[in-house]
């Protein structure tokens, strides 16, 4: 129960995608698995795949991995930023570049305004995805969620850096 009251806080797609994922994980379903979920979301599957989450073609569906999102991913340009997508880059950013790739990520997240405590409720997903794995016996991916959430007192005082150096003034001469 105290994990689900997190889930309040998730966008509609990231509901929809944690809730697949702890029923089927990475498995391609059929379509049918998927509307029925979206729907109870008042959502489309159609707009869960234009979300960059969720591969579906003819007929199946399927949550992307990490592996499979884009390398080049800018959350300042998503025009459907979702909780989810910033968690699995997160992930994706730690274990392919180390902490001050995620760090750097983790400060452009904080700078999204209108997206309400995002970096915190990337937090709270990773935590809860994490139980689900090692619930689940899934022990690569309960690795890779719980790398994110044991790492993010770092990447949180290393996001600070960066946002204190960009605020800085620069001193270009000295009188």
């Amino acid at each position: 129960e105290y994990l689900s009251q997190d889930e309040g806080d998730l966008d509609a797609d990231s509901r929809f995608a944690l809730t697949f994922f702890e029923s089927f994980g990475y498995a391609e379903r059929d379509f049918g698995d998927a509307e029925g979920l979206a729907k109870a979301r008042n959502l489309s599957v159609e707009g869960v795949a234009r979300a960059g989450i969720l591969r579906s073609v003819a007929g199946k569906v399927q949550l992307l991995q990490r592996s499979e999102l884009p390398e080049d991913w800018d959350p300042t340009k998503d025009k459907r930023l979702c909780v989810w997508e910033a968690t699995q880059q997160l992930i994706k950013r730690l274990e392919a570049s180390g902490e001050d790739s995620a760090a750097a990520l983790l400060h452009q997240l904080k700078t999204l305004s209108s997206d309400g405590d995002l970096p915190g409720n990337c937090r709270a997903l990773a935590y809860r995805l994490y139980n689900h794995c090692e619930k689940t016996k899934q022990a690569e991916e309960a690795r890779s969620y719980n790398g994110l959430v044991i790492v993010w007192p770092i990447l949180e005082q290393k996001a600070a850096a960066i946002a204190s150096s960009q605020a800085a003034p620069l001193q270009t001469s000295l009188i």
